[in-house]
């Protein structure tokens, strides 16, 4: 992935304008390269560049740029902003800037600097600084492509990206808060010494010269491609590419399993139960099988489990044939072990101190993204196993009534502030119930934990639903207080200064619409109330559309407040729409969904569909009404008379 001018192309400095090939094919031609003085001048030049090369190659109809969008365009200007902007905050040298566009319509951007012993700017200032003058480091360019890297040369250092065809979504496009993981590729002469001791004596010379450039830069590099990483055979991957070629010709790293703490060794000291070698990598992609089969042959076997110290390790003779030496080092994190990691160069007899001490450093880092990994591994299974708790394993069905449901958790990984239910009752009743608690996490799910409990239990003990608010209602308030007196008992007894107001337990507020169903002859009864919460809509068979209910305030909030219901019936072809407030209040800009009824003209628009059409309009409506995937859960549930 080159970054340096060929002998065809002109670089020129502090100019925005592309330089194309003179004769070159039509995929040659959507190429666009400029070099540019290391000022703060440089990102603007760089913007209007690419800014300038992609209205070219639209207007020449170069393959790719029908997959070209305006959000792709925004995206990819971005992207050369934040890559040409670190390189002049960091390396300050002159920057080679190229951007080329793929027949598939991928956007390709490097940005190369002259001083490859200083790392690229990974998002994190000591002190505040001007957005608009550092820039917002490689975490914003990850989010926007789909893959990046640095890739070294001899003297030179390019940080590069990859933005896909429009169609094609990437972790800004998700909303994910997870980063793509770069790539460090390093590009060394291919010299072939003529012996082995002429091999030891050219690597060692390589070795010194890359340590004096570039290992500060290289640990840098690698804390920030393992940073955030949540997935531990990810970051078993990632450390293998990092050792090899640089610093190793192969390595494996085994993975434990830490819960089983001390007993998790065996009676041959040093050797670990359980333990799995999750990633082999080699110089040599044809002896990766073989070097796997050796190394599962003869695990390691650490002196001492909980240090991270290097220990010799045998050779895989079996397997690579040549002579050579290996070191294996623990993984260990928070007093931890965790795996190992394994090394090994061939025709030398040890390794260079310097790159012992670089490996170990390494390892300590590959060890925390590990334990990272874990740690967020074990949330997230909790987190999956509160959320299934906390919703209904399956929606009743309802005689005369067609349902659809839509429920998307913004965070994926934690416990949704929203819930929905719809259940039986008994004699001939079904009862429905959308709602929204203040917050998410943990306390939303104690809010929903008593809520939807409660709710069937009350309607199944023949509560109306008024009762039902009035009582839930005061079940949060009696909880809330509960938690207030026992928070104050347990200061007051270890002698803790007073709760000043805001500190102490929070009221738990929740909104809730709740209703129930009575099927009859030629139609369905519903009757319903809403507690703070969006109201539910009517729309007719001709395209009418209606609020069933009136406003009334939030659970949790108003000691001994009463709530109204309110009855109406849903004849043939009526569809009821009930939704929470990340629906409503979707936002793009300074607008909000439902802003002058939006959300009852988009309801109107699906006359005649069927619930389940209804229910997809309305989501793809909200979806596609900002730039932005949504940043609230959202729930909604659509009731259709047969």
């Amino acid at each position: 992935m080159g970054a340096i001018p060929t002998q065809r192309e002109t670089a020129f400095r502090a100019s925005g304008a592309p330089a194309y090939t003179a004769g070159a094919s039509a995929q040659e031609c959507a190429r666009a390269h400029v070099v540019l003085l290391g000022s703060s001048l440089a990102p603007g030049a760089a913007r209007a560049m690419v800014r300038a090369a992609l209205a070219d190659w639209s207007a020449r109809g170069l393959p790719g740029t029908e997959q070209l969008t305006e959000h792709r365009a925004t995206d990819v200007l971005v992207v050369v902003s934040e890559l040409v902007t670190n390189a002049v905050v960091h390396a300050g040298t002159d920057v080679d800037v190229v951007c080329r566009m793929e027949e598939t319509g991928t956007l390709v951007v490097e940005a190369t600097d002259h001083h490859p012993s200083r790392a690229p700017r990974g998002g994190d200032h000591g002190t505040p600084q001007d957005p608009s003058e550092y820039g917002r480091g490689l975490r914003l360019v990850a989010a926007l492509s789909e893959a990046w890297g640095i890739t070294y040369r001899p003297g030179t250092k390019t940080v590069w990206a990859r933005l896909p065809a429009a169609g094609t979504e990437t972790a800004a496009d998700a909303g994910s808060d997870t980063v793509t993981a770069g790539r460090i590729e390093v590009y060394v002469p291919d010299e072939v010494p003529e012996s082995p001791d002429a091999g030891a004596g050219l690597r060692g010379l390589r070795d010194r010269e890359w340590l004096g450039r570039g290992a500060l830069s290289f640990l840098a590099e690698a804390s920030d491609l393992l940073a955030g990483q949540l997935d531990e055979d990810l970051v078993a991957s990632l450390t293998g590419q990092l050792v090899v070629p640089r610093l190793a010709d192969w390595c494996g790293v085994w993975l434990e399993d830490e819960s089983l703490g001390r007993g998790a060794w065996s009676d041959d000291p040093g050797t670990a139960v359980g333990a799995r070698l999750a990633r082999v990598w080699h110089a040599g992609e044809g002896h990766i099988d073989e070097l796997r089969r050796a190394l599962e042959k003869d695990p390691p076997r650490a002196r001492d489990p909980w240090r991270s110290g290097p220990v010799g390790h045998p050779w895989p003779a079996e397997a690579l044939g040549t002579h050579g030496a290996a070191l294996a080092y623990r993984l260990v994190a928070g007093g931890r072990p965790l795996g190992s990691l394994v090394i090994g160069r061939a025709g030398t007899e040890g390794f260079p101190d310097e790159i012992t001490g670089l490996v170990e450093d390494l390892s300590r880092r590959v060890a925390l993204a590990i334990g990272a990994a874990r740690q967020y591994a074990r949330q997230a299974t909790i987190s999956a196993v509160l959320q299934r708790g906390l919703l209904p394993g399956a929606v009743a069905e309802i005689p005369g009534v067609r349902s659809a449901l839509v429920y998307e958790p913004c965070d994926k990984g934690g416990p949704s502030g929203d819930f929905y239910d719809l259940f039986p009752a008994g004699d001939g009743r079904w009862c429905f119930a959308v709602g929204d608690v203040q917050g998410k996490g943990p306390e939303a799910a104690v809010v929903i934990g008593l809520a939807r409990p409660w709710l069937r239990l009350l309607a199944r003990e023949q509560y109306g639903v008024p009762d039902v608010l009035d009582r839930l209602n005061q079940l949060l308030l009696d909880d809330a207080t509960e938690a207030a007196d026992a928070a104050a008992r347990a200061l007051v007894a270890v002698g803790g200064p007073p709760v000043a107001p805001g500190d102490g337990p929070q009221t738990r507020f929740l909104s809730l619409l709740y209703g129930e169903l009575e099927p009859f002859e030629g139609g369905v009864r519903c009757t319903l109330a809403s507690a703070g919460h969006p109201l539910p809509l009517l729309l007719g068979p001709d395209g009418a559309v209606r609020a069933v209910a009136a406003p009334q305030t939030l659970l949790g909030v108003v000691e001994d407040a009463t709530y109204a219901s309110e009855t109406f019936e849903l004849w043939s072809g009526d569809t009821l729409l009930c939704v929470t407030d990340g629906v409503t209040e979707r936002r793009s800009g300074s607008r909000q969904f439902d802003d002058g009824d939006g959300l009852a003209t988009a309801l109107a628009g699906c006359a005649g569909l069927d619930a389940e059409l209804v229910a997809e309009r309305i989501r793809r409506l909200v979806h596609e009404f900002g730039p932005r995937p949504p940043e609230d859960d959202l729930a909604l549930l659509v009731l259709q008379a047969e």
